[in-house]
């Protein structure tokens, strides 16, 4: 079924540290802090009036993640889509709407309970974005904000809401070390996916840079701070991303990536990714001693094969 879900527009975020989000988003990603009120923080990447939002919470929580559909008619066939399959919405309202920088927000949950929040006519910001540090800009547009990775006790429960009812559709998947399922909606080769962990819970925020330099500066600053890197620099099997992953105030990871690359999703051919989730690096602290044990023979496996990506891996988007 074709998709009313064009991209992923924002995410939303409760924290108790607003001082070390901004420090965070604008030092260490780039990002912009536009705005900063009782509501929280509107940070920017693009030429959006905001991407992430971190709005005051007693604790540290994702908020909501935000979808992107075409216009108000297709707002509203999917909320009747989502009412008929028994997945109550609502309207969020013209102050919600506000907050977002968006026309109108619908709000629904997925079985896992994760807030989704959908919305058309995103604002744009009144001038150019200004990053926080010197990077070359981050690569958004028609492709979203990027990808988020959820966690979850069963595949089977979660995945047909998505793909059945959402109409995400299948990139690739991996059963090793971990099983894992990487949805697309457009150019960008995933937007979303999902991984088998034993618990609900958000894994991270996916954002690509234009720069591998970008990346790689990023990643000297992310060293000078204990405990910052969650899963050091490596590059994808599957969507050739070179990338790292730091933890973010609040807890879960953002993905700071380059070189992602573009598919034609008219054409696209699933396929399981059977010699594991990175061709190189990639040590993930959050795996346990026998998953970590077995990622590495997975990528030592992928070298002796003579596993490579491309040089260059960016298409027309």
């Amino acid at each position: 079924m074709e998709s009313l879900i064009r991209s992923l527009g924002y995410l939303a975020v409760g924290s108790a540290q607003l001082d070390d989000w901004a420090g965070f988003a604008g030092g260490l990603l780039g990002m912009e802090v536009a705005g900063r009120d009782a509501g929280g923080l509107t940070l920017r990447n693009d030429s959006r009036a905001g991407r992430l939002f971190v709005a005051p919470d007693s604790g540290e929580r994702i908020a909501a993640i935000g979808w992107e559909v075409a216009d108000a008619d297709a707002l509203a066939r999917l909320a009747v889509l989502l009412d008929n399959a028994g997945h109550r919405t609502m309207r969020g309202g013209a102050e919600l709407a506000a907050q977002r920088h968006v026309s109108d927000v619908l709000v629904a949950h997925d079985p896992a309970g994760n807030r989704l929040e959908f919305f058309y006519g995103a604002e744009q910001a009144a001038r150019g974005f200004k990053p926080g540090r010197a990077i070359s800009g981050f690569r958004t547009g028609a492709l979203g904000l990027g990808h988020v990775v959820l966690t979850t006790t069963s595949l089977d429960a979660l995945m047909p809401f998505y793909t059945e009812l959402l109409g995400f559709r299948l990139s690739d998947y991996a059963l090793r070390p971990f099983k894992a399922y990487f949805f697309h909606l457009n150019a960008r080769h995933h937007s979303f996916a999902v991984i088998e962990t034993g618990q609900e819970g958000f894994h991270h925020l996916m954002v690509e840079l234009n720069s591998l330099d970008d990346v790689g500066q990023g990643y000297d600053l992310a060293q000078l701070e204990e405990g910052r890197v969650g899963v050091t620099l490596g590059r994808h099997t599957n969507d050739f991303m070179t990338s790292f992953y730091a933890r973010s105030p609040s807890g879960f990871m953002i993905e700071y990536g380059w070189g992602g690359r573009s598919i034609d999703p008219a054409g696209w051919e699933p396929f399981e990714c059977d010699y594991g989730p990175s061709l190189w690096g990639h040590e993930r602290s959050w795996l346990g001693p026998e998953k970590r044990a077995e990622a590495l023979q997975l990528r030592l496996g992928a070298a002796a094969q003579g596993r490579r990506a491309p040089d260059f891996v960016r298409g027309k988007d």
